[in-house]
């Protein structure tokens, strides 16, 4: 049985448009980046007003019986911790829905349209733009929504924990602190759903069944002791950037963009080798499309499958960041003593990332060419995910709430990002079943210049969410 669903999607809509909406604008407003991007968040205060902001929606909106708890361990980013009891007695006697999400953001990145910005919330259409709506502002409200919409029809829930965390985009390092401090009171979930993930189109539900892990760190070269003339140095010392060019050429083959050692690779399961097959198919060239690519570029390859497989399940590296090159304005002719470049290499959802960031340490560091002085310092090497099989009850459910909701059946494909949390989940809790779905489709792009989030996306799944929590009630 699934919602009443023109009842259900009026409260929905009514809510968003009185509140939910309107603190979703404040929110964007405050620039409450993650630690890793603001290492003195405490001094500047923006993670408590975001953190304060939410939790004020929330204590405003809780359920009958609900409880909230801003919880804080020592000097580590704080949590938001809702405890919403079953909806009856002795529904699902003993058993948990976890419910998660993050309010931390990414920085601000260049390129915002003219009239867009990180901190400058704008509607437009149907759309919110503005850093964090979407990834992943909006999940506490939908969270706390779908339940009051179950509670409003009548319809059974088991007991619910909401967590929504202040560090994932550092890669949740204070997460297993506040899971350990927590344990006791959010019990043994038989059922995780996460927010923060992506969708291929805003026409249906796509459920994430795989999240790559994520290697992180500095590869910095020098040979000289201070920048010396370009026409003096030239042809006798080699560069330090084309040392980096070198020893990235190890790494990752410059022509495809191939990762060369084959043991930053897994054998890809065949049903995630189907499931790309069948994204293929929804999408077509939209795998691409989506993309603002200039005019006449192409993707790596015309394989629609290939490319979500590449996406999802192959290891890829990006340079997100660079020390020691001046703005080109500033650039004079000097040999520069040092090149500093921030890799940023995804692994396979089931490589062991940590064994994976001491392979990629070994593999630039040794046997530096000219001599020249070269490190590698990881940043954090992130687990990635591969959900467990889908118990035939939520196959169901998520069949049954994207037909009633998006009125097309749902789409099950992996994702290229990471969510920390999901492997902590999958270790922690090996029988929970997970639901991990989000907001962020084409365009909306989270972590870089004009990030939106889709509004009607967002209130279609807070109605999947409340019948999928239904149905796991009803099992």
């Amino acid at each position: 049985m699934t919602l009443d669903a023109a009842s259900a999607r009026a409260q929905v809509d009514e809510t968003f448009a009185a509140s939910i909406v309107p603190t979703l604008t404040e929110y964007i407003r405050i620039p409450n980046k993650s630690p890793m991007f603001d290492p003195q968040w405490r001094a500047h205060g923006h993670m408590d007003q975001a953190v304060d902001l939410l939790a004020g929606w929330a204590r405003a909106h809780l359920p009958d019986g609900a409880t909230l708890e801003i919880v804080r361990l020592g000097e580590r980013t704080p949590v938001i911790f809702i405890d919403v009891p079953a909806s009856a007695p002795g529904v699902r006697d003993g058993d948990t829905v976890l419910l998660y999400g993050h309010l931390d953001k990414q920085p601000e990145m260049t390129g915002w349209s003219e009239g867009l910005g990180p901190w400058t919330p704008v509607m437009r259409g149907e759309r919110l733009y503005g850093r964090g709506g979407a990834d992943d502002g909006y999940a506490i409200f939908a969270s706390l929504l779908a339940l009051r919409v179950l509670r409003a029809q009548g319809r059974p829930h088991a007991r619910c924990a909401i967590l929504i965390e202040a560090c994932e985009e550092s890669g949740s390092f204070d997460l297993p602190a506040y899971i350990e401090h927590l344990a006791p009171r959010i019990g043994t979930p038989s059922l995780v759903v996460c927010l923060d993930s992506g969708c291929g189109n805003y026409d249906q539900l796509w459920c994430t069944t795989s999240l790559r892990g994520l290697v992180i760190g500095t590869l910095e070269v020098s040979l000289l002791r201070e920048g010396v003339h370009s026409g003096d140095g030239s042809g006798v010392v080699a560069s330090s950037f084309r040392v980096a060019r070198a020893l990235l050429d190890r790494l990752e083959d410059a022509t495809t963009g191939a990762i060369k050692p084959n043991d930053l690779y897994v054998e890809i399961p065949r049903q995630r080798i189907m499931q790309a097959a069948r994204v293929a198919e929804v999408l077509g060239t939209e795998v691409w499309d989506k993309f603002p690519l200039h005019p006449g570029v192409a993707p790596v390859t015309a394989d629609i499958s290939e490319l979500a497989l590449n996406r999802t399940w192959r290891p890829a590296l990006a340079i997100t960041g660079a020390d020691g090159i001046p703005a080109s304005a500033d650039g004079g002719n000097v040999m520069r003593p040092r090149t500093v470049l921030k890799l940023s290499l995804r692994v396979p959802p089931t490589l062991d990332a940590p064994a994976a960031a001491e392979r990629v340490k070994a593999l630039l560091e040794k046997d530096p060419p000219y001599g020249a002085q070269v490190t590698f310092s990881s940043a954090g090497a992130n687990a990635g995910w591969n959900a467990p099989a889908l118990a035939p009850w939520l196959e169901a459910a998520l069949e049954a709430a994207s037909a009633a909701h998006f009125g097309k059946p749902p789409v099950f494909m992996g994702e290229g990002g990471s969510i920390p949390f999901m492997h902590m989940l999958g270790l922690r809790y090996p029988d929970a079943q997970f639901f991990i779905t989000g907001v962020l489709g084409p365009g909306s792009n989270a972590h870089g210049p004009n990030e939106f989030l889709d509004l009607p996306t967002a209130k279609r799944l807070t109605l999947c969410v409340a019948d999928v929590v239904a149905r796991h009630a009803e099992r």
